[in-house]
């Protein structure tokens, strides 16, 4: 992977943008965008303001993908933003590609934030050879129920607001959740929800040290990406990390083994340096999909040795650690760490 341009740290009062790419919950639930924004402004001192169609209706949104991505590209060339955060994901973003204008994210790098169908908007800044954040959105981690968590705003705080090497990037010690509480009933925004014990990262294959550069994202939403201009040349893969991780809809192991098989016939599982997978939300699945993907990767594609961490905090449980692309990292399957070698930001 070639040496992505790593965007400006965020400073106290600085602005920044918040985005609809795809579903336009922003919108249809304005008590919890508020509350996310409130949470933004106040825990880490920024000014919040929206791109011209972030909180346009659900069906407003769905409707105009030209629109959504004119607002990416207005807030990328805009000087007076210096960071960009997702409210959500979704199940369209693909549908913005065509009005992408990648000389624009180019030409003015700074943060973007985001997971899921973001991953989408992440794979043009990787085209556009920018480094950006697989990280929470507004919607989820910065509205959390009842507050933000300590592990999130640390996580924010070290990765965005510092030039410093992240390093050693632990599990979170108080637990994780993927509680469903109805988002549309503003009652329960004050709810917290239930966190599930913390069990340590699953270090499921290898035994010696690799380092390699991060790329990756939602399963489902990379499939979308596949076959297209915006998915990464073979030689791009060379010597990475993929990280990997799935959505709320709970794809079935069989879905898991059959998308793990394509980057198998690919070539890339033979040129990467090892795989990270996070928890699967609400934890479904995780015998299974450890169980394909050493299916795939050790018995079907021979690599005996190739490092997987499994079960890690990022993804669709919260709280999350923030992935950000093109940094090396390192998984040391001896000592059972994975530490990020370098700032996100400059």
């Amino acid at each position: 992977m070639n040496t992505l341009i790593k965007p400006t740290k965020l400073s106290l009062g600085d602005k920044i943008a918040t985005i609809s790419l795809s579903w336009g919950g922003a919108g249809d639930l304005p008590h919890r965008y508020q509350y996310g924004k409130k949470q933004l402004e106040e825990i880490f001192g920024l000014k919040v303001v929206e791109t011209k169609h972030a909180l346009r209706s659900a069906d407003w949104i769905y409707k105009n993908p030209k629109a959504r991505a004119d607002d990416l590209m207005e807030a990328f060339a805009d000087p007076s933003i210096k960071a960009i955060i997702s409210n959500i994901g979704g199940e369209d973003s693909i549908r913005t590609l065509p009005f992408m204008d990648l000389s624009v994210i180019r030409n003015h790098p700074k943060i973007f934030l985001g997971f899921s169908d973001t991953t989408i908007s992440h794979f043009a800044c990787l085209k556009a050879g920018i480094s950006s954040f697989y990280g929470t959105s507004l919607l989820v981690g910065f509205a959390e129920n009842g507050g933000m968590h300590s592990y999130q705003i640390e996580d924010i705080k070290r990765t965005l607001f510092s030039s410093e090497v992240l390093g050693e990037i632990k599990p979170n010690p108080n637990g994780w959740t993927s509680e469903r509480l109805e988002w549309f009933n503003p009652d329960l925004m004050y709810q917290k929800r239930k966190l599930e014990p913390s069990g340590q990262w699953n270090f499921l294959q290898g035994n010696y040290k690799v380092q390699g550069r991060l790329i990756g994202g939602c399963m489902e939403v990379l499939e979308f990406l596949k076959g297209t201009d915006y998915w990464p040349s073979l030689d791009m893969w060379n010597d990475t990390i993929l990280f990997l991780e799935t959505s709320e809809d709970m794809p079935s192991p069989s879905f898991f083994k059959w998308w793990l098989r394509n980057y198998a016939a690919q070539g890339i599982l033979k040129r990467i340096k090892g795989v990270l997978v996070a928890r699967p939300y609400n934890n479904q699945f995780v015998k299974e999909y450890n169980e394909a993907l050493i299916k795939v990767i050790r018995e079907e594609e021979g690599l005996v040795d190739l490092p997987i961490i499994t079960e890690m905090d990022f993804g669709h449980t919260c709280p999350t650690f923030t992935l950000p692309y093109g940094c090396l990292a390192e998984m040391d399957m001896e000592n059972k760490k994975f530490s990020i070698l370098e700032s996100g930001v400059v």
